[in-house]
């Protein structure tokens, strides 16, 4: 069994099926790439396994064999579950040392002291090569790259046992998406699965999937190895249509 199981979903935003039955698994430690082009659902269906209320889900996400289709997206959170997103929410006059040490302490059973925070967060911004002065900054105002490494950095705070990385490469320069793809990998390397939605494989090649999931018109019509990447980049998807 899987740690994250999907199984028959489907998905619909305003009344229109966007994602029609679609099944993947993700367990701990694993690397798991969904590509597609855009429209194919794949961010509709990452937004419904964490449980956003706009996208209502039919069929069965299992985590760690329990069965959240109907649980709010903060229970999936302390099962595990992580999200980030293309374009994360700024919020205004909120740093992001308190942000994160509250989603931290949302999870915990024991609040973590402040000492012991500064100390776990410091590690994680040497990891990814941010500045001390950025836990200070307040949540908003940030560039394309600032905004990618937050989201990894967060997910290294959090240590979660599923992430699901929605376009982390988007708009990276080649050092930004290397220091990305190296905090991803201490991730998987703590024990962290993750499922990776993207449109290229230049982050693949640092992170070397497990498998390959293919999306079209909401459905998963092809899952492979790691040689899928290679045929994409080859050929596009107009040869899956043609099959």
């Amino acid at each position: 069994m899987k740690y994250l199981e999907v199984k028959g979903l489907k998905v619909s935003v305003e009344g229109m099926q966007i994602v029609k039955g679609v099944d993947l698994a993700v367990d701990k430690g694993e690397v798991v790439a969904l590509m597609g082009p855009n429209g194919s659902g794949k961010s509709s269906l990452a937004f419904a396994i964490m449980g956003h209320p706009k996208y209502l889900a039919e069929g069965k996400i299992l985590v760690d064999g329990k069965d959240v289709i109907k649980a709010p997206a903060d229970e999936r959170s302390k099962l595990g579950l992580f999200l980030s997103f293309q374009n994360p929410v700024e919020i205004p006059g909120v740093s992001i040392s308190s942000f994160l040490r509250a989603s931290l302490n949302s999870r915990l059973e024991m609040p973590i002291n402040v000492a012991d925070f500064r100390k776990l967060l410091k590690e994680k911004m040497l990891m990814l090569k941010i500045d001390e002065g950025f836990a200070d900054r307040y949540l908003e105002g940030f560039s394309g790259g600032e905004k990618k490494k937050l989201e990894i950095l967060q997910m290294l705070v959090l240590n979660p046992k599923i992430a699901i990385l929605d376009e982390t490469d988007s708009g990276l320069d080649i050092d930004a998406l290397k220091i990305v793809a190296n905090g991803i990998r201490e991730a998987i390397k703590n024990g962290t699965g993750v499922l990776v939605i993207t449109h290229y494989k230049r982050l693949l090649e640092y992170l070397k999937p497990d498998r390959v999931y293919v999306m079209l018109g909401g459905k998963i019509v092809r899952h492979d190895g790691v040689e899928l990447v290679e045929q994409l980049e080859r050929e596009g998807y107009d040869w899956i249509n043609r099959d």
